[in-house]
């Protein structure tokens, strides 16, 4: 459960199944509606914890794929593709090997060295395997699910709860039942040529989810061309007062910027997100604001953190916030950098190496090892954020 100021008392993040079975406990289920059972273990985050032990969980699947048919979905879920290796695999534990006898070996595996019991799902293909994990293995007693595709019409076709279903969210439900589909099954019969009008090349997704099928392969890794950097946060409390709230943009602006710099890259555009607290978006029903602004390609704290205040000021009514988000994009190899004509070139090449400088010892002892003073105050949430992995907290890493 977290123990964040910004969770109002703290959400659950994660939920055991007999929790969940005997106690009626979700995910983000509010602290004060968790019931007051003695058999509960409470338990805050430890995200380097979860960490490290997702790496020795991997470990344990590459003894039975190789690395190139081993994806890492979440920090908690893996897929893993079975069919190049399989004939290795019937070599190793027996001709008469099924997926579900392999699945069987590998949670005894993990739970003989880790402690760990494993849900397992099976599938014909990536969605299909995640559909059987979410619908079926978590619900059935041996924490398996297998399912083909002549038993997609008895699994998948009934549930009309579009919640449950990989990949279906709020929106996308609300819309099927506005064109009256109410069921996978009504989805899977659905002539693919309305959904594409409807929905754009989503609708063909749809219509191949509703039958299990996925072309995708886990060998085949997907190799992102544009890419951005950015950091983001939930404050710990609502900030009324411009100069707090622009001191926490300069924060995220320069771990940004630290970061852009740790990659060797520049940015060429900086984007700024800003989102309401409940009071202001309740008044007049605006949520926040995003903006963004091309500047001289750089990796510069000072530059950065400038463009950033001038979004601000630009598009900031006096509103109470409580979300702050930084991204930088149109990355370019950094190495090279345009003087400002304007500004004197000793100075810039100082604030250069006033960053390179500070960037060593952060790395070297901590990111709180050195830190401006406005930090200490002012609405400041650097250091309190110093200890976190994710938003969460890092607690102790495990060998």
């Amino acid at each position: 459960m977290s123990q964040q100021e910004n969770t109002n008392g703290g959400l659950v993040l994660a939920a055991s199944p007999r929790a969940k079975r005997e106690l009626g406990i979700s995910n983000v289920t509010r602290r004060r509606d968790v019931p007051n059972d003695p058999r509960l273990i409470i338990v805050e985050p430890r995200m380097n914890h979860y960490i490290a032990m997702n790496k020795r969980v991997n470990d344990i699947f590459r003894q039975y794929v190789s690395e190139e048919d081993l994806h890492l979905y979440s920090i908690d879920e893996s897929i893993l593709d079975i069919t190049p290796n399989w004939n290795y695999l019937k070599y190793k534990f027996g001709q008469d090997l099924t997926m579900t006898k392999l699945a069987r070996i590998i949670q005894l595996h993990v739970k003989r060295e880790l402690g760990i019991y494993l849900t397992v799902g099976i599938g014909e293909s990536n969605s299909m395997a995640k559909m059987a994990l979410d619908i079926e293995a978590k619900h059935a007693k041996s924490l398996i699910g297998e399912w083909s595709y002549e038993t997609i019409p008895d699994k998948l076709w009934p549930i009309t709860d579009f919640d449950e279903v990989w990949s279906i969210g709020r929106k996308t439900s609300a819309k099927l039942k506005y064109f009256g589909i109410y069921s996978m099954g009504q989805l899977a019969n659905t002539d693919p040529t309305f959904l594409k009008s409807k929905f754009g090349i989503r609708g063909e997704e749809l219509f191949a989810l509703s039958w299990g099928v996925d072309r995708s392969v886990v060998a085949n890794k997907y190799h992102v061309k544009s890419s951005n950097i950015s950091n983001s946060q939930v404050l710990p409390r609502d900030y009324f007062e411009v100069n707090e709230i622009k001191n926490v943009i300069r924060e995220i602006g320069e771990q940004v910027s630290s970061r852009l710099r740790s990659k060797g890259k520049q940015a060429g555009v900086v984007s700024l997100y800003v989102g309401f607290a409940y009071a202001s978006v309740k008044e007049d029903g605006n949520s926040g604001f995003h903006a963004q602004l091309s500047i001289d390609s750089t990796n510069s704290s000072g530059s950065i953190v400038k463009a950033l205040h001038y979004i601000f000021d630009t598009h900031y009514r006096g509103q109470v916030v409580r979300n702050l988000g930084v991204s930088a994009a149109k990355l370019v190899e950094g190495g090279q950098e345009q003087l400002d004509l304007l500004k004197d070139p000793i100075k810039q090449i100082k604030e250069r190496d006033l960053d390179d400088t500070v960037d060593k010892i952060r790395n070297k002892y901590g990111v709180t090892s050195i830190v401006k003073l406005s930090s200490l105050g002012d609405g400041g949430t650097m250091i309190d954020r110093a200890g976190l992995v994710g938003g969460h907290n890092g607690g102790n890493a495990y060998g």
